[in-house]
């Protein structure tokens, strides 16, 4: 995509997008050189963030097969993100032909690239809302029509929380989407940490409150792990993101703490 692209309604040209980084970083083409250079900066405080993108949108697909396996059709994928490869719809489609995804974001990018892609298929459709409203986006039309709220659904919440902030109580909003779920119901998630690599999260977390749409605030593994309140983490538990069920064929890096993400999926118990 450039810069000379009609622009979706909304999408401000001059700032730095957080979805719009994200694909970036994973080598999508749906971003603007101002993304690309603000990518370049993080890279300069990390030189392995593109490594860590990979592994966060590995965990997702791996969540997603888990999920899958263990009978769940209904997905809710918040903060989904420009579609790229192995999107949420493709690997659940994959289980099953009539899993139904819901996609939410507020991204104008990701949500014309969503609309685009998802025309075909009709068990997967794009709410453009903010996971910081929960009630508006449970009262959706697409998220009426394709979810059952009386069977099992996924919510994934995957690199998205830590662009919440603390006023902004991400504890709340997780609880507006568990309390919707019936008993079996899941949770995906993955978060930046500080625990491991303090200075590099806190000058992560400076750049993107100066150049991108959205701040960063990392937590610790027990505040990460505090989110899941009223779910079963399923083994191994709230681990480094690579650390999370890995494929046979993929490699566990030697110092999986120089991932500073952390990941794990929880059942409602109750």
């Amino acid at each position: 995509m450039t810069d000379t692209d009609a622009l979706p309604p909304g999408t401000d040209p001059d700032k730095a997008s957080v979805a719009r980084m994200y694909d970036a970083m994973l080598g999508g083409e749906h971003n603007f050189a101002i993304d690309r250079e603000a990518v370049a900066a993080v890279t300069a405080i990390d030189p392995q963030v593109r490594t860590l993108a990979r592994a966060n949108r590995a965990f997702l697909g791996r969540a997603v097969r888990f999920l899958a396996d263990s009978g769940v059709r209904q997905f809710i994928d918040l903060g989904s993100g420009i579609p790229t490869q192995g999107n949420v719809h493709e690997v659940a489609q994959a289980a099953n032909p009539r899993a139904r995804v819901v996609y939410v974001d507020k991204d104008p990018v990701a949500v014309a690239h969503s609309t685009t892609l998802l025309a075909d298929n009709p068990y997967a459709d794009i709410v453009d809302a903010d996971i910081r409203r929960p009630a508006d986006v449970l009262a959706s039309p697409q998220m009426r029509e394709l979810i059952d709220f009386d069977q099992p659904v996924a919510v994934l919440m995957v690199a998205i929380l830590h662009f919440v902030a603390p006023e902004e109580n991400p504890a709340d909003i997780v609880a507006a989407f568990r309390d919707a779920l019936p008993e079996g119901s899941w949770l995906a998630l993955s978060h930046a940490t500080n625990q491991d690599r303090p200075d590099t999260a806190a000058a992560v977390t400076r750049l993107y409150r100066s150049r991108a749409t959205s701040p960063v605030t990392v937590r610790s593994h027990q505040e990460i792990k505090d989110l899941f309140t009223g779910f079963e983490l399923t083994e191994p538990g709230l681990v480094h993101v690579p650390l999370w069920r890995p494929d046979e064929h993929e490699d566990i890096p030697e110092n999986p703490s120089e991932y500073w993400v952390y990941a794990g999926v929880g059942r409602k118990s109750g």
